[in-house]
């Protein structure tokens, strides 16, 4: 058994418009590395965060590497200990799944490190006890696609229900984030306590549309479909640029964007990197005109989910 493990676990896009804490797909490159070793006294410690700019916590009970990992070692029973050290390769509170990607790297390092004793799907559980330190709801559309990679749906919290969707050859998508940090929790915030059964019937046809038209390869049906009548609403207020891009991107072919998670980066996806490219294009405009810095990447979707380096 090794002593060391290091992996990866890339950033995510959560929500996917319609699939308000059900839906969600990994991204490719973007990501955090988290290495696990094992030492000799019992506890999770953690010794080393870089890239973070001493923003986030070493406290056992508040870093999520270490809830995760807690979370799996008691469901072992496991006594041991270990010393955790976070590479963070996203920003904070930029709504790509800073969090859940330190949640998923850590877990899949710390299953290596024991030999193996759970598959992906089932670490899961796990990293929703990170999430809800996190952010304060333990909510799954960060850390499955971080995990299993590709597009997931959470069909239910309880139990945990996981499913993998299929991805259409050539979806691309372009990630816009604007130099600000909106923290998920004041994102939360904002939302409606109630919606009406219109809303809620507009909304149920769009994740159906979505989840078929991923399945079916159908474009058309998941532009159609890439509709929030319920978050997108209160949260896109708190997002300068997002209606001007909107529109900008709409005569290029696009097939439609949307907010990432709680923000403020914002996801359009695109049926060709060519497209994807002139969305690039278009948002630099965008945001030059907004007065914010952006920073913008292009990636299709990532299948293959968190893994050991």
């Amino acid at each position: 058994m090794k002593k060391s493990i290091r992996a990866f676990a890339p950033a995510t896009v959560a929500n996917v418009s319609c699939g308000f804490d059900i839906l969600g797909f990994a991204i490719d490159e973007l990501g955090d590395q988290v290495e696990v070793s094992l030492k000799e006294t019992p506890g999770l410690e953690v010794i080393h965060i870089a890239g973070d700019g001493g923003k986030l916590p070493y406290e056992s009970e508040k870093n999520t590497c270490t809830v995760a990992i807690q979370a799996m070692l008691q469901a072992l029973n496991y006594q041991g200990g270990m010393e955790i050290s976070l590479y963070k390769g996203l920003p904070l509170g930029s709504g790509m799944g800073s969090s859940a990607a330190s949640a998923a790297a850590a877990l899949v390092a710390a299953n290596a490190l024991l030999g193996y004793p759970f598959d992906k799907k089932s670490l899961v559980n796990f990293a929703v006890e990170a999430e809800r330190i996190a952010c304060g709801a333990a909510h799954a559309d960060n850390v499955a696609p971080s995990l299993l990679g590709g597009f997931v749906l959470i069909r239910d919290y309880h139990p945990l229900d996981v499913i993998k969707l299929p991805v259409p050859k050539g979806l691309f998508c372009t990630l816009l984030h604007p130099h600000l940090e909106l923290n998920t929790a004041d994102s939360r915030s904002v939302l409606r306590k109630q919606i009406s059964l219109k809303d809620a019937t507009i909304q149920s046809g769009n994740i159906a549309g979505l989840i078929s038209g991923l399945y079916q390869a159908d474009f058309g049906l998941i532009s159609r479909s890439l509709k929030d009548v319920i978050a997108e609403p209160t949260r896109a207020l708190l997002i300068p640029g997002f209606y001007e891009l909107r529109e900008a991107i709409q005569s290029i072919g696009a097939l439609g964007s949307g907010i990432s998670g709680s923000g403020p980066t914002i996801f359009v996806l695109s049926p060709s990197r060519k497209i994807a490219e002139e969305v690039e294009k278009i948002g630099r405009k965008v945001y030059q005109k907004v007065g914010l810095e952006v920073d913008i990447y292009i990636s299709e979707i990532n299948d293959k989910g968190a893994y050991v380096i």
